[in-house]
């Protein structure tokens, strides 16, 4: 992740007044429907302590004593007035036994400055950087996937937020605050959602189909890297996934999506190179122009580069200058070239939507 998306140094005292510059821009809306459904709401009563403590994570951590707090508020507004510093929140929770086979996000919304999120004990994402190479990520909003295999069907299940706030207001401040559906997927004729091979480091005999990647470990995919046991790791790293297609797939044009990725990735079906964003480069680090991590991966499947009989081997090599790195938000699987049109024309301009106007005011 590229350092100019945070402000290492937030000269923050003119931030009512670009708030309320932010809040005439959004007046109009950006788009005519809503892109998510709630699922649940988690806004309202969570337990609240001060301090730091890395077992505040674990599902079976005894909170019984914590206090309660309204989510989302400061919590210098909620009883804690002029506190800067660590401080964890707590929630357990249900899910409706209908959102089983949905896809989930969790929203966050806005937390001031850093955060990391945990659900049953399983890191599903963070924002900014903790002390000492302080990053705040106080304008980011926070959504992550929420792997279906991490949550505790029909079962209480327990999401834990450990914060730090550097000054003026803190905690999980302003946003959505719950799990949310997108309201339209594309129609994926091939979903290769789950269970990836990654390794991190370099070399291009990895796209390759008959390399062994049998000795690589298993992530998630969409999801951080970092939360997936490759906590810090800057660099290269190279995912691979093999699939077959199903029956009856017709013989038409096709498009990979590939979600987003951070920061930049060349992407190998069977291979040959079908798509890249940001720039390799030769020697050295790639380039990078900053805004590469937001950008939806889509590249034209060529004639010929899909085995409609046998397996198929995708492998995507990735590059992440700094922070969060790796495919962490979905859509990823193949659909038709007309799906893709029809729904590509659907979306609205990412770059119009909500609180992106800071892109602008801060000029990142």
């Amino acid at each position: 992740m590229p350092a100019a998306r945070f402000l290492s140094t937030p000269s923050r005292l003119l931030r009512g007044g670009l708030l309320l510059a932010a809040a005439a821009l959004c007046a109009a809306p950006a788009f005519s429907a809503d892109p998510w459904k709630q699922v649940l709401d988690l806004r309202g009563q969570w337990k609240f302590e001060l301090g730091d403590d890395s077992r505040r994570a674990a599902p079976e951590f005894d909170d019984r004593k914590w206090a309660d707090i309204f989510v989302p508020a400061a919590w210098e507004d909620e009883g804690y007035p002029g506190y800067d510093g660590y401080a964890w929140y707590r929630k357990r929770f249900t899910l409706p036994n209908d959102a089983r086979g949905k896809t989930l996000y969790l929203h966050l919304g806005y937390i001031d400055d850093v955060s990391e999120v945990w659900l049953n004990g399983r890191k599903v994402g963070f924002s900014g950087a903790f002390p000492p190479n302080l990053m705040t990520a106080y304008n980011q909003y926070q959504q992550y996937p929420v792997p279906a295999e991490w949550v505790r069907w029909g079962q209480d299940n327990v999401l834990s937020v450990r914060v730090y706030d550097m000054q003026l207001s803190g905690g999980m401040i302003h946003g959505r605050v719950g799990f949310f559906e997108p309201t339209d997927r594309p129609p994926l004729a091939v979903s290769l959602e789950g269970m990836w091979r990654f390794a991190t480091g370099d070399g291009m005999e990895r796209k390759e189909p008959a390399f062994d990647d049998r000795g690589w470990k298993e992530l998630l995919v969409p999801g951080f890297w970092e939360t997936q046991g490759f906590q810090d790791y800057d660099g290269f790293g190279w995912y691979r996934r093999t699939f077959r297609v199903p029956a009856g797939f017709t013989t038409g044009a096709f498009v990979l999506l590939m979600g987003r990725i951070d920061d930049i990735d060349e992407v190998y079906l069977n291979g040959t190179r079908i798509g890249q964003t940001g720039r390799m480069g030769g020697k050295g680090k790639p380039g990078l122009d900053g805004d590469e991590y937001k950008r939806l991966r889509a590249y034209t499947v060529p004639q010929g580069a899909l085995r409609r009989d046998g397996e198929n081997v995708l492998a995507v090599r990735v590059y992440d200058g700094l922070v969060q790195g790796g495919i962490y938000d979905g859509p990823v699987g193949f659909l038709t070239q007309e799906d893709y049109r029809r729904w590509k024309k659907r979306q609205p301009d990412e770059k119009k939507e909500g609180w992106d106007v800071f892109d602008i005011l801060f000029g990142r």
